[in-house]
């Protein structure tokens, strides 16, 4: 089989194409990235001169570079995005081009090219917030109530994937996941930036009380399950991919990466909170669960565990990606006194 990766040098798109070479050894990958602030080709460097593997430096965006790429593709696994809700608050326009209209012109190459499945990965914030204390879970059949640039861009993207479904017969499937974390990410997301400014001896921004609650989805169990729609999900069916996991609130989530790296609770700095910040999410994933048979694999402190070690592990990688952009963005988000 052939398959089409978008976004692939991007976090989860990288470490999806490391697990599926891995596990699928005959078949190719096209990976297409534009290679923004949040691609990094070093994701892929030990699998660059694989024969199985090709990179297009292209924006999904541009219409004949697509074509291009996706020719005698069977499989299109759609990551590309502008993904971080903070940067969507401060530039939503990006997120309008990239995550809708590049979407569009995939979904239009991939019906030209009588693709075999296109898969669009999306996410839990395209269903709004949940109240702290309810007890509800979002679910496959949860209302869209987007709250942020960012998660409004997402959820007019699932909603052209599924026109192209019912339109044109377009064979697509959705899966919605939980907020992801792993090795390869970029330090902006609370579990990276936190852990990144530890080792460096700095303390973590967390926006207002803390207490705003989230499911943690490790990245390897995340590829596992596009992995199980992919070969037995239904066409034209969405899935939402969480965890075993209880929520945690994201002050308590620092406080287990400062105990992982020693440090003392000192190192926690409270900032403003963001404009209209979700309370909560969290995703009932018995779908997946009942009808394709995946589970989770790592428990949140095993793979806590694992991306702490990734991160003292590969200094090199994350320490270059601080520059000066980095630091612009970071003190514009958090404040001008903001600890760099």
């Amino acid at each position: 089989m052939k398959l089409l990766v978008t976004g692939g040098a991007g976090f989860i798109g990288s470490n999806f194409i490391h697990y599926w070479i891995k596990n699928h050894k005959d078949d190719e990958i096209v990976n297409i990235d534009k290679l923004t602030y949040a691609g990094n080709l070093e994701n892929l460097k030990d699998i660059e001169n694989n024969p199985n593997y090709s990179f297009v430096h292209a924006d999904i965006c541009d219409p004949e570079a697509v074509k291009k790429a996706i020719s005698g593709v069977e499989t299109v696994v759609h990551f590309a995005a502008e993904s971080h809700v903070d940067r969507s608050i401060l530039d939503p326009s990006s997120f309008v081009k990239t995550n809708i209209l590049g979407t569009q012109v995939l979904l239009d190459a991939a019906l030209n090219a009588k693709v075999k499945r296109f898969h669009h990965i999306s996410t839990d914030e395209v269903f709004g917030a949940l109240e702290l204390d309810s007890g509800e879970k979002f679910n496959q059949d949860t209302p869209y109530n987007p709250r942020s640039p960012y998660a409004a861009s997402k959820a007019a993207a699932d909603h052209l994937v599924r026109s192209y479904q019912i339109t044109y017969g377009l064979p697509v499937t959705i899966t919605n996941c939980a907020d992801n974390f792993g090795p390869n990410q970029y330090p902006e997301k609370l579990i990276s930036l936190a852990i990144t400014n530890l080792l460096e001896d700095k303390k973590v921004p967390v926006y207002g009380d803390g207490l705003y609650v989230r499911d943690w989805l490790y990245v390897e169990d995340h590829c596992r399950a596009i992995e199980a729609v992919l070969e037995k999900g239904k066409i034209g069916e969405t899935y939402l991919i969480g965890t075993n996991e209880p929520e945690i609130s994201n002050l308590e989530l620092v406080k287990k990466l400062l105990k992982l790296l020693g440090k003392e609770e000192s190192y926690i700095e409270f900032v403003k909170d963001r404009p209209g910040h979700d309370r909560r999410y969290a995703i009932d994933a018995t779908k997946i669960k009942t009808e394709l048979g995946w589970e989770p694999t790592y428990s949140l402190d095993q793979a806590l565990d694992i991306t702490v070690k990734w991160y003292q592990n590969n200094q090199d990688w994350w320490k270059k990606l601080k520059g000066q952009e980095y630091k612009d963005f970071y003190q514009k988000q958090y404040g001008k006194n903001a600890n760099l």
